[in-house]
């Protein structure tokens, strides 16, 4: 397994959020925030955490933060300010909205590097989750690329990496549960109480 000495934990926490209203990073579950999960969760597989955001009330964590490169533009822009802030060939890249997630769902990635993929991510019931993801550095070059053609979506960034998808286990869906609307909050509040 990679050390990790050699990874970097990246949470992205500059979204807009326009469907919970509010900044999703400071939403609480069980009493703490939701980025406070993501950390918690890195903490034991990486060397440094690495904040994405433009909000200084992130640096009540008392971590490293990057401003977003290019404003509004999205999780690609998010993740090519912290490869550019990582100093770390492998980096964990985790969205702040998935306030269930473990280190034992992280560690899969890990687990799943080998010498040709660029991005391994989380697949879970047909779908992938490129924002609970193992990226190289060397995908920031093709990210910014495309962000300099204005293209801001982050499937097409993806796909132009070499990808190595980890296939969760159903009864491990729940762990990368991400919340977008208040709704959703509630749901999630109501399974896991106590």
């Amino acid at each position: 397994m990679i050390d990790k000495k050699n990874i970097t934990g990246i949470v992205l926490a500059g979204g807009k959020s326009s469907r919970m209203g509010t900044d999703k990073g400071f939403l609480h579950f069980k009493g703490k925030p939701f980025v406070h999960y993501g950390i918690e969760a890195l903490k034991p597989l990486v060397s440094e955490i690495i904040i994405v955001s433009d909000d200084s009330n992130y640096d009540v964590f008392g971590l490293k933060r990057m401003n977003d490169l290019i404003k509004n533009a999205g999780p690609v822009a998010g993740i090519c300010a912290g490869l550019e802030a990582s100093s770390t060939d492998y980096n964990l890249i985790l969205s702040c909205d998935i306030p269930l997630i473990n280190s034992d769902i992280l560690k899969q990635l890990i687990e799943g590097m080998d010498e040709t993929s660029e991005i391994i991510q989380i697949e879970s019931n047909g779908k992938t989750m490129p924002l609970i993801a193992l990226y190289k550095k060397s995908c920031k070059a093709k990210f910014l690329k495309l962000l300099n053609e204005d293209e801001r979506r982050l499937r097409i960034a993806v796909n132009t990496c070499k990808t190595k998808n980890i296939i969760l286990k159903k009864e491990n869906t729940m762990f990368i549960t991400n919340v977008n609307t208040k709704e959703e909050l509630k749901r999630m509040e109501d399974v896991h109480k106590g």
